[in-house]
């Protein structure tokens, strides 16, 4: 297939502005994917919405075409990095390897592992892009998509101003959901009431247990997830929910509420007891039937799998050989370039296990060599399923748990044991998810390029800095996250305490503090102090991977795995798949996640299923179709990125105590509801309006 700028043509393509558009998108989007992640468990390619912006400021500039390719592949690589990061990092926290989140130490502990997971991905996909990108066999939907979007712009078309309008609407609704100008939920517990009789007394009715009922969240974000994954997969999220709010909760706490509260309990303690139940019992049970889910997605996929791994190995040894076609559209990182990256990779890892976890120079080795094998696998497994399925269908929790347990069971034959174990398993764990993220995606983003013209060693430069830039910045956004919803959680639990006039409280440990004292702590000991359900792995930031990482690790190398309730999710899931369960994964998550977020995203589904009615009714042709999707996603993907923006603002604000007007008592639910028809139908209405003709020719879905 010949470019679409020919190998004999040079145009400008690695220029300061496209790195410096394709480095501040990286940074904004990936802060966007950690801030999704972390609250929704879900994260979205940002190929698509980097290659929409890049063209949009290129062209502003009068630049090249090349040039919009070089942005939108240094942008879309802060996506993965951060994918890879949320999926574990939190887990050092939830684990407790990591008492304190925000230390020097643990900062410069993260970004080496991002950075030697992307330089990891990257080395590898040097040594594979040349026969993976030329696979005929290998479609790669996405990069065909994000490569029509530059063409398209190129012949005049632009969907910038869905995407940024839409952006601005999902920032105004976040901003007013976080001062609280309007009730943004609404919960309430519905008792169910036993008569029994008694020999005296008669009669008499006694609560037993109900059940907790939820609003969806008042979330652009949220259903623009839904809109983007669609009807299907969001009611099967959804399903989650309703098994563990509308079955598994209820039923135990109609078993526990006899002997934890006592009669006539206000409906405050009904709701605090369903949250336990929920975190405590219900949670442990979606995580085996997550690992279920995970191990069943890699088995469905062992074909494909053994495939790429055999391909790999001859690609592997094709490159070592030299056997390189030396056009411009062909010239990757040289082979020596190669072997370094990997080099210092390893030597990272072994930095890493060896002198900051504290573990043996033996041990240390057998992490960096681990480090180098599954990387090298699962980079190239990663690789190949994109180019079946796209990035956004890239199981990368699942090759994660796979490098988890396999350096888990290594480290206890190897006896290592307690803390030192926990985060050496947890970091290796780390750098493989990264590297498998990072080679995916930018196996996706050299495809887009080869359509176009680009030169990969060029976009492999240019993804380095990518990627060095997302390890230094993405923790910040973590940060912030995490101590921000402390803080302001913190914050509620303290003006309670101060309305019912307490001076002092007592941590678990048996230390008191006075009031004054727990607002000058450091975030993760007031958490601890205030037994705040904040930060990784509450309500508010769920990091359902990062939850799963943290058992894992803990319950094979500490031996406290929590295994009657993990048992009973794997035969759960094991039932899902009995019944066919399209992704007995993605209802394991529904169960893990709070029911206001996947009540939200459902509805997001929902709205999407009404748009593909619509379409048909109105009898639009395929290309008409197309672009329905296609703006419809573009509307999705902004109004994620808006209400994300808008989310780290607020939780900056909340981390450095920036005081800003909050509404007490907002009430006026109505206003939420009138909300989520509206984003109803703006999401309905724009991309039908802006169907096209029916004589215009179709552009490729770029639905991810």
């Amino acid at each position: 297939m010949q470019p679409f700028v020919p190998s004999d043509q040079n145009l400008r393509e690695f220029s300061l502005r496209a790195v410096l558009i394709g480095l501040v998108m990286a940074v904004v989007l990936g802060s966007a994917n950690a801030y999704l992640g972390l609250k929704a468990g879900m994260t979205i390619a940002a190929t698509y919405p980097a290659a929409v912006i890049g063209m949009a400021l290129i062209k502003l500039m009068k630049g090249t075409i090349l040039e919009e390719n070089m942005a939108r592949t240094v942008g879309s690589i802060g996506e993965s990095v951060a994918a890879g990061a949320i999926f574990t990092i939190p887990a050092f926290v939830i684990s407790g390897v990591w008492p304190r989140f925000f230390t020097a130490g643990n900062y410069v502990t993260s970004s080496l592992i991002m950075f030697a997971g992307g330089v990891l991905g990257i080395m590898f996909v040097a040594l594979l892009r040349r026969v993976m990108v030329e696979d005929a066999e290998l479609p790669y939907p996405e990069s065909v998509a994000a490569a029509e979007i530059h063409k398209a712009g190129a012949r005049g078309g632009s969907g910038t101003k869905f995407l940024f309008g839409a952006m601005g609407i999902g920032a105004a609704i976040q901003a007013l959901v976080q001062i609280s100008l309007f009730a943004s939920t609404w919960e309430a517990f519905v008792a169910f009431k036993t008569t029994t009789i008694g020999l005296v007394q008669g009669w008499k009715a006694k609560v037993m247990g109900g059940m907790l009922l939820s609003s969806p969240g008042i979330s652009p974000a949220y259903m623009g997830v839904g809109y983007i994954i669609g009807p299907r997969l969001g009611a099967l999220n959804f399903s989650g929910g309703i098994l563990a709010w509308g079955l598994l909760v209820p039923i135990i706490t109609y078993f526990l509420a006899p002997g934890v509260l006592p009669e006539g309990a206000p409906q405050g303690d009904w709701i605090g007891l369903s949250y336990s139940v929920w975190k405590f019992i219900v949670r442990p049970i979606a995580i085996g039937g997550m690992l279920m889910g995970a191990s069943y997605t890699l088995f469905k996929m062992r074909k494909s799998l053994a495939t790429g791994l055999t391909r790999s190995v001859s690609d592997m040894k094709k490159a070592a050989a030299g056997e390189h076609v030396v056009e411009r559209v062909n010239k990757d990182l040289t082979f020596t370039y190669v072997l370094f990256g990997l080099g210092f990779a390893a030597l990272v890892t072994f930095f890493i296990t060896w002198r900051i976890f504290q573990v043996s120079p033996l041990v240390s080795f057998v992490a960096a060599l681990v480090v180098v094998i599954l990387g090298f696998f699962f980079s190239a497994i990663s690789g190949y399923l994109v180019g079946i399925m796209g990035s956004s269908n890239n199981p990368i929790s699942g090759l994660t748990l796979t490098a988890l347990v396999i350096t888990a069971l290594a480290m206890v034959l190897l006896g290592v044991k307690g803390r030192e174990g926990v985060a050496a398993v947890l970091g290796v764990a780390a750098v493989v998810c990264v590297s498998a993220a990072v080679a995916g995606e930018m196996l996706q983003d050299l495809k887009a390029g080869h359509i176009l013209g680009g030169t990969p060693w060029r976009m492999e430069m240019g993804d380095l800095l990518g990627v060095a830039l997302a390890s230094v910045v993405l923790f910040i956004p973590l940060m912030v996250l995490h101590e921000g919803d402390i803080s302001a959680q913190g914050a509620k639990r303290i003006a309670e305490l101060t309305a019912q006039q307490v001076q002092v409280v007592t941590a678990p440990d048996g230390q008191t503090y006075t009031l004054d004292q727990v607002k000058q702590l450091p975030a993760d000991q007031k958490k601890a102090v205030l037994s705040l359900d904040a930060g990784f792995g509450s309500k508010q930031l769920a990091a359902p991977q990062a939850g799963l990482m943290a058992l894992l690790s803990r319950g094979i190398v500490e031996g406290r795995m929590a295994w009657p309730l993990i048992i009973v999710g794997m035969m759960m899931g094991f039932a899902f798949i009995l019944m066919q369960v399209k992704s007995p994964m993605l209802v394991s998550v529904g169960m893990y996640l709070p029911l206001e977020t996947t009540f939200a995203i459902f509805l997001g589904g929902l709205i999407k299923g009404a748009v593909e009615m619509f379409a048909e009714k109105r009898g639009l042709n395929e290309a008409q179709k197309v672009r329905v999707e296609n703006n419809g996603v573009l509307l999705a993907a902004g109004l994620i990125a808006g209400e994300a923006l808008v989310g780290l603002l607020f939780a900056s604000f909340a981390f450095f105590e920036v005081k800003y007007k909050v509404f007490a008592n907002p009430g006026m639910f109505w206003i939420s509801l009138l909300i989520l028809a509206g984003i109803a139908i703006y999401l309905v209405r724009v991309p039908l309006a802006n169907a096209g003709e029916a004589d215009e020719p179709a552009p490729p879905s770029a639905n991810f």
